[in-house]
């Protein structure tokens, strides 16, 4: 059997050696767990990791691959889950010391949806705690490092998972989106992140801020994350908010390229505005959009800054977590959450009354917007990766991550699909994203233009953590 590089895979080549039989689902999964002991240490993506389980997994794979009878493309392919998502046999920490060692009793729609598919799950990644901010640290786990430098913050709240993306430690992963958790930190490690259509990729149980969640991948290719969410992608009942109606194939369009496409590009949104070293990378990405065949026009939909809106919300859902907690328990909370929470006091009813309002006007407005354009580019993240163990970029004057992603979740009030793809890398060696959100029930659009991008565009990944 040749020599394979699993630093040189992605899901879709592991497939194919899987039909081929040249490379069997054990083989991969142990590759995955070796990158897993070689880089974890440096950058702390995984919390959970087990072996055992992850190698009979496998095993039971290779039978299946053997008569021909694989479960689903899916079967024997190494993947993580979000230390958020429920995973029946392994405790649920999400990075708070309120939780418990106790392991879930069920699966969560998406790690159920994985392994009837046959996929071996190799463990849990790291999130803030209950994924409450835009990076990834806590006080269980401590914090996810970024593999470009790991000084700085992968972002978050699916750091661990961008990250083991970055690694290919394990070839699908999946993260949650309330607010940009999975756009945020694949542009800052410079991979793909999908959020889809709300209620289009259920979950359970669901979040304080639930209609603003999202499940979906963070991969290096589009073509891997369509393989995760025809898995995951798919209607359940236990999900009160989900619906139906989701692509059979999710790629269905993948190879249709950019022509015909009707594209906005904003550099700013809703009075927001991007560092000059991000906006220069994302402007690049509009040219080389444009080149491919997309009519590619500058302009931006006529929205106010939605921040207040989406805090008012945020917080509150802080505030309901905190008032259900003892005193001691409160003791033992991330001091960032409970900050949000008490600001959330100051917010009456009837304000959150009038927010919500707000949002059905914002999302009423990006949709007539999309009427004459099939997607609204922007910047994924206004800033580039900054230090780890921080909320903020240092010297900024920000005093709250939603500061400094207003780009994100405009599209979680929306319920949108956006996506972010990798773009370049700031003078330092810092990955940069730009943003492709669609209309409502637009994914296939979406990930058609993503991937005519990263096809003609392809980003490096670190072959290593780089270790500062």
């Amino acid at each position: 059997m040749q020599q394979i590089d699993p630093a040189e895979l992605n899901a879709t080549d592991v497939a194919r050696l899987f039909r081929s039989g040249e490379l069997t689902p054990s083989r991969a999964t142990r590759m995955a767990l070796d990158r897993i002991e070689r880089f974890n240490d440096a950058v702390n993506a995984f919390v959970l990791v087990d072996e055992e389980r992850a190698m009979e997994d496998a095993t039971a794979a290779d039978a299946r691959w053997a008569e021909g009878k694989p479960l689903s493309e899916v079967d024997g392919m190494p993947v993580s889950v979000k230390d958020l998502t429920n995973v029946k046999g392994w405790p649920s920490r999400g990075g708070s010391l309120l939780s418990s060692e106790e392991p879930a009793e069920v699966d969560a729609p998406p790690a159920r949806r994985l392994r009837e598919a046959g996929a071996v799950m190799l463990g849990k990644t790291n999130t803030p705690e209950f994924g409450w901010k835009g990076v990834t640290d806590n006080r269980v786990f401590g914090a996810t490092r970024n593999p470009w430098n790991t000084d700085m913050t992968p972002g978050g709240s699916s750091g661990g998972a961008a990250v083991a993306a970055a690694l290919n430690m394990g070839w699908l992963h999946q993260g949650g989106d309330s607010g940009g958790s999975i756009r945020i930190p694949a542009s800052f490690t410079g991979v793909f992140g999908f959020k889809p259509t709300f209620g289009w990729t259920p979950t359970w149980p669901p979040s304080n801020a639930a209609t603003l969640s999202h499940i979906g991948p963070l991969t290096r290719t589009v073509e891997d994350a369509v393989m995760m969410l025809n898995v995951i992608g798919r209607y359940d009942h236990v999900d009160p908010y989900a619906t139906r109606g989701t692509p059979e194939d999710w790629g269905v369009d993948l190879g249709k390229g950019l022509d015909g496409l009707r594209i906005a590009f904003a550099p700013g949104l809703g009075g927001a505005e991007a560092d000059p070293e991000v906006l220069v990378l994302v402007e690049r990405a509009a040219d080389r959009l444009r080149a491919l065949g997309a009519e590619v026009v500058e302009t931006s939909p006529e929205i106010e800054s939605p921040i207040d809106i989406f805090q008012k919300i945020w917080f509150t859902a802080s505030l309901d977590f905190y008032d259900g907690c003892t005193n001691d328990e409160c003791e033992k909370l991330d001091p960032g959450l409970v900050d949000n929470a008490m600001r959330a006091r100051e917010c009456s009813a009837l304000d959150l009354y009038r927010a919500l309002a707000r949002r059905a006007e914002l999302t009423q407005t990006l949709e007539a917007f999309n009427q004459n354009y099939h997607l609204l580019m922007t910047p994924s993240v206004a800033v580039p990766p900054f230090a780890a163990n921080r909320n903020v970029p240092e010297g900024s004057g920000m005093t709250d991550w939603t500061e400094w992603s207003p780009f994100s979740y405009p599209f979680n009030l929306s319920q949108q699909p956006a996506a972010s793809v990798p773009c370049g890398f700031t003078e330092s060696g810092l990955p940069v994203g730009f943003q492709l959100a669609g209309g409502m029930h637009d994914d296939v659009r979406v990930l058609r233009a993503c991937k005519a991008y990263m096809d003609a565009h392809p980003e490096a990944f670190p072959d290593a953590p780089k270790v500062h």
